[in-house]
């Protein structure tokens, strides 16, 4: 099993919270009609999936996540009560086969040991004619500007460590292989960016990782492994402060989609690796 590098901390929760259908899930929204039956797996606070449920009204959307605390939370935010929200692990769902006709992950393949095992997993709870879909980050794809050293740095820091958790932090370019090799063959890629470049957008994600690089999992991580010292997560943290207050600063993060039409066929389970 891997590692989860960000953890739960609040700047993680801030940027968790900050999703929507419009900013992370706009290439699967034609097929959020009413009546479909969601599946969300992965959902962490569930931003994404209460406007999913929305959209989905009248049908069943239900949200997974392996952490119990965060699943609380999402409940208690869900103050509609659109949602089910319960504890899971993602690569053996708790559910028949064919029980969704949406099934989706956002930002979860990159953190899991065996992707291809989850997206065969997500295919099986599908029903034929229903679609698996998934969208994840591609961090050695990332770029900004000013080109600040410690950025870099960073990036390297962040990479090794996520690696070294058993995830994959470049997962956005492998969707489409981890899917077909997981049995699907109905599949169609996209790509789509969130870039940060308005003072207001570098001011929080700036913050954001200000706070993740000293405060978090991340921090806890690379440091109890040797990785950094605290000198140099607040050196990082320096650097990401400085960059946000660039007045001609901009930073992109490409991201890989896959939309794939179940078809009926049998997924079997099978050893696989990436």
């Amino acid at each position: 099993m891997a590692t989860y590098t960000h953890g739960h901390h609040e700047s993680v929760l801030r940027s968790h919270t900050w999703r929507t259908v419009a900013n992370s899930a706009a290439y699967l929204r034609d097929h959020l009609v009413p009546g479909i039956d969601v599946l969300d797996v992965g959902c962490g606070p569930g931003t994404i999936t209460v406007e999913m449920a929305a959209l989905a009204a009248p049908g069943r959307v239900v949200g997974v996540d392996a952490s119990a605390e965060v699943v609380a939370a999402a409940s208690d935010a869900d103050t509609a009560g659109a949602v089910e929200f319960r504890t899971g692990d993602a690569a053996a769902l708790p559910f028949d086969d064919g029980s969704f006709g949406v099934v989706h992950a956002h930002q979860l393949l990159q953190h899991v040991a065996d992707p291809v095992a989850v997206l065969r997993e997500m295919a099986r709870v599908t029903r034929p004619g229903g679609v698996v879909a998934a969208r994840d980050s591609d961090y050695a794809g990332m770029f900004w500007h000013p080109r600040l050293p410690g950025l870099d740095e960073w990036l390297e820091l962040y990479r090794t460590l996520a690696s070294d958790n058993g995830g994959e932090p470049d997962a956005g370019r492998r969707l489409l292989s981890w899917a077909r090799e997981a049995g699907l063959t109905d599949v169609t890629a996209t790509a789509s960016v969130w870039c940060f470049a308005t003072p207001e957008d570098r001011a929080w994600w700036g913050g954001l990782w200000s706070d993740r690089v000293t405060s978090s999992a991340f921090a806890e991580q690379a440091t109890g492994r040797g990785m950094a010292t605290i000198a140099e997560l607040e050196r990082l943290a320096a650097v990401w402060r400085e960059w946000a207050g660039q007045d001609d600063g901009w930073f992109l993060v490409p991201h890989g989609e896959i939309l794939a039409r179940v078809t009926g066929i049998e997924f079997v389970p099978a050893a696989s690796s990436h």
